[in-house]
């Protein structure tokens, strides 16, 4: 069995986690990841889940408390489309080995074309102006695609020598904004083209095409029970195998979850109903706390019923880094890898997690994450509390914790025997 899904798994992992494409797109988010990080700090600090806190504050300062903390989150969350279109350029065009500062400049470029640029203020008049609508998370997908296909096209035109070159002693950068010059033309041209040809259709804009036959069908396909499931089941199969589950799987979900978190982040910040259970934090906080196979849970049941050696050394060097998000120590160190004992624990747990977490969220027995995304080491109960504000969250991360123990318990005494009988091997070995 393990060699099947070795032999099967593996090669679909290999193709893509090296895919170019797919590689930028997770790389990129990553680069607008401490951004939004940072941000979400200043939101939560204004916002912060005790009784009374903002009322506090604003008989202090007055209203501009709210309007301070506004305006450091807005400067992110009110523009992630157009930080995430910059984010992927840059990364893609470093994989393409282009410039990544000239390709990515030029796909913000195109962004901007593509973006509309009118407001109505009534039904007859409009003004010159930019919606933060568009730049925000409902532009994530426009951003995504205008990055891939703005650098593609500077890449070919690029390797067909449309540039000008420079004589010798020119300074480099002046050498390369000139050899840029000619194909980010050709660039700006290809996106002033699309603007045109979407302005003739029935769609307006291409913004409209992205957001409404793109961007909305995988939101509903992503905030699904079954597509949640999937992934964690893909992540969880691929570290037994000795992959990185979600850096694997992150680079197809992780644009659906971005945007789910980020519109519940903007729910949030505006104070409207939260809209979807499946984000990021969900993942992160309920599904896999303490690293992939919710692997807290398996470590502290090592702790309490551990005899051999091997188990009592491990789980007590591995559960500090564990409560912090850390699991590779543990899941190479046992290891879980190919372990056909933890395996299964290791995979149904996370499950378990899910399904208990999506009744919760779904009987409004715990608030819904508010997509204020914390540092990936904040430990179970506290990331629970300041992720659905409520003391609610962090019980549902404390019987999810007891509940993995109860599931690890039986799969660790069959382990923790075997190796018993190992250490008691060796020890005759060495008396004799």
């Amino acid at each position: 069995m393990q060699e099947k899904l070795e032999t099967k798994l593996m090669p679909l992992a290999d193709k893509l986690s090296n895919n170019v494409v797919l590689k930028s797109l997770r790389d990129g988010f990553l680069i607008v990841t401490p951004l939004i990080l940072i941000t979400s700090l200043f939101l939560l600090f204004g916002n912060f889940p005790i009784p009374g806190w903002t009322s506090f504050w604003i008989k202090i300062f007055g209203s501009q408390w709210t309007n301070w903390f506004n305006a450091a989150t807005g400067s992110v969350f009110n523009f992630t489309g157009l930080l995430s279109c910059l984010g992927i350029s840059y990364a893609y065009s470093k994989n393409r080995e282009l410039i990544p500062i000239h390709a990515g400049m030029v796909s913000l470029v195109s962004f901007l074309i593509l973006t509309p640029m009118t407001v109505k203020i009534n039904a007859t008049t409009s003004i010159g102006a930019v919606r933060t609508l568009y730049l925000g998370p409902n532009g994530i997908f426009l951003g995504m695609f205008t990055a891939l296909i703005s650098v593609e096209l500077f890449k070919f035109a690029q390797s067909r020598n449309w540039t000008i070159k420079m004589p010798h002693g020119v300074p480099e950068m002046v050498n390369q904004s000139f050899e840029s010059l000619l194909p980010s033309g050709f660039v700006i041209l290809c996106f002033f083209i699309i603007r045109v040809i979407f302005s003739l259709t029935s769609l307006g804009t291409a913004y409209n095409f992205f957001y409404s036959l793109l961007q909305l069908p995988l939101k509903n396909v992503g905030n699904s029970i079954f597509s949640v499931l999937l992934y964690i089941f893909l992540a969880s199969i691929l570290w037994c195998l000795g992959i990185n589950g979600p850096s694997v799987v992150n680079s197809v979900w992780s644009p659906i979850f971005f945007v789910l978190t980020q519109d519940n982040l903007k729910a949030f910040q505006s104070g409207h109903p939260l809209p979807h259970i499946y984000t990021e934090q969900f993942i992160e906080d309920f599904a896999t706390y303490g690293g992939g196979g919710s692997i807290l849970s398996l470590i502290i049941v090592m702790l309490i019923v551990g005899k051999s050696k091997r188990i009592k050394g491990l789980s007590r060097l591995t559960i500090v880094p564990s409560l912090f998000g850390i699991g590779e120590p543990f899941i190479y160190g046992l290891p879980v890898v190919l372990n056909p004992i933890i395996m299964i624990p290791f995979v149904i747990t996370p499950i378990v997690n899910v399904l208990i977490s999506s009744f919760s969220f779904s009987f409004h027995l715990v608030p819904y994450t508010n997509g204020v995304m914390l540092p990936w080491t904040t430990p179970p109960l506290i990331s629970g509390w300041l992720t659905t504000g409520s003391w609610r969250g962090s019980f549902l991360q404390f019987f999810e914790i007891i509940l993995g123990m109860i599931i690890y318990y039986p799969f660790v005494k069959i382990l923790d025997r075997q190796y018993l009988l190992e250490e008691m091997g060796r020890l005759k070995v060495r008396k004799n």
